[in-house]
Protein backbone atom coordinates (compact mmCIF):
# COMPACT_ATOMS: atom_id res chain seq x y z
CA UNK A 1 0.00 0.00 0.00
CA UNK A 2 1.17 3.74 -1.16
CA UNK A 3 2.10 5.95 1.78
CA UNK A 4 -0.56 8.26 -0.01
CA UNK A 5 -3.38 5.79 0.36
CA UNK A 6 -2.87 5.39 4.21
CA UNK A 7 -3.57 9.05 4.56
CA UNK A 8 -6.67 9.60 3.50
CA UNK A 9 -7.47 13.24 5.16
CA UNK A 10 -6.99 15.18 8.55
CA UNK A 11 -10.29 15.45 10.28
CA UNK A 12 -10.52 19.07 11.36
CA UNK A 13 -13.67 19.37 14.12
CA UNK A 14 -14.01 21.36 17.44
CA UNK A 15 -12.99 17.75 18.84
CA UNK A 16 -10.01 17.52 17.09
CA UNK A 17 -8.50 21.38 17.02
CA UNK A 18 -8.90 20.91 20.98
CA UNK A 19 -7.01 17.70 21.13
CA UNK A 20 -4.26 19.33 18.22
CA UNK A 21 -3.74 22.23 20.44
CA UNK A 22 -3.54 20.73 23.84
CA UNK A 23 -1.81 16.99 23.46
CA UNK A 24 0.11 17.33 20.23
CA UNK A 25 -1.93 14.73 18.60
CA UNK A 26 -3.08 15.09 14.55
CA UNK A 27 -6.39 12.92 13.62
CA UNK A 28 -6.60 11.33 10.22
CA UNK A 29 -9.05 9.47 8.37
CA UNK A 30 -7.01 6.21 7.14
CA UNK A 31 -7.74 2.93 4.97
CA UNK A 32 -9.69 0.51 6.57
CA UNK A 33 -6.73 -2.16 5.90
CA UNK A 34 -3.78 0.10 7.22
CA UNK A 35 -2.61 -0.40 10.52
CA UNK A 36 -0.34 0.90 12.96
CA UNK A 37 3.01 0.92 11.86
CA UNK A 38 1.54 1.76 8.33
CA UNK A 39 -0.12 5.00 9.93
CA UNK A 40 3.09 5.96 11.87
CA UNK A 41 5.59 5.18 8.71
CA UNK A 42 3.16 7.57 6.20
CA UNK A 43 2.96 10.50 8.93
CA UNK A 44 6.41 10.42 9.30
CA UNK A 45 7.60 10.20 5.58
CA UNK A 46 4.77 12.65 4.16
CA UNK A 47 5.12 15.24 7.10
CA UNK A 48 8.25 14.98 8.43
CA UNK A 49 7.60 14.87 11.84
CA UNK A 50 8.39 12.06 14.51
CA UNK A 51 5.65 9.84 15.91
CA UNK A 52 5.38 9.17 19.11
CA UNK A 53 2.23 6.80 19.33
CA UNK A 54 -1.13 5.86 17.15
CA UNK A 55 -4.39 4.82 18.38
CA UNK A 56 -6.58 3.40 15.86
CA UNK A 57 -10.80 3.37 16.00
CA UNK A 58 -13.39 2.06 13.78
CA UNK A 59 -16.18 4.30 12.99
CA UNK A 60 -19.33 2.52 11.63
CA UNK A 61 -21.30 4.14 9.24
CA UNK A 62 -24.87 5.35 10.20
CA UNK A 63 -28.08 3.69 8.66
CA UNK A 64 -29.76 6.46 6.11
CA UNK A 65 -33.10 6.59 5.12
CA UNK A 66 -34.56 7.80 1.89
CA UNK A 67 -38.64 7.53 2.25
CA UNK A 68 -39.31 3.84 2.69
CA UNK A 69 -35.83 2.89 1.06
CA UNK A 70 -32.44 2.30 3.52
CA UNK A 71 -29.24 2.39 3.11
CA UNK A 72 -25.66 2.21 5.56
CA UNK A 73 -22.84 4.66 4.68
CA UNK A 74 -19.61 2.54 4.60
CA UNK A 75 -17.62 1.69 7.78
CA UNK A 76 -14.21 3.94 8.16
CA UNK A 77 -11.21 4.03 10.16
CA UNK A 78 -9.68 7.14 12.28
CA UNK A 79 -6.25 7.58 13.98
CA UNK A 80 -4.69 9.70 16.28
CA UNK A 81 -1.66 10.28 16.32
CA UNK A 82 0.67 11.96 18.73
CA UNK A 83 3.86 13.80 18.14
CA UNK A 84 7.09 13.63 20.04
CA UNK A 85 7.43 16.79 22.31
CA UNK A 86 8.93 19.31 20.68
CA UNK A 87 7.89 17.98 17.06
CA UNK A 88 6.27 21.39 15.04
CA UNK A 89 2.74 20.63 13.55
CA UNK A 90 2.42 20.75 9.66
CA UNK A 91 1.72 24.04 8.35
CA UNK A 92 -1.47 22.89 6.54
CA UNK A 93 -2.67 22.55 10.51
CA UNK A 94 -1.20 25.85 11.72
CA UNK A 95 -4.05 28.07 10.82
CA UNK A 96 -6.74 25.81 11.45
Amino acid sequence: MKMTDVIRRPLITEKTTVIREVGNTLVFEVAREANKIDIKRAVEQLLGSKVASVRTSLTHGKIKRQGRYSGQRPDWKKAYVRLRSGEKLPEFLQGA
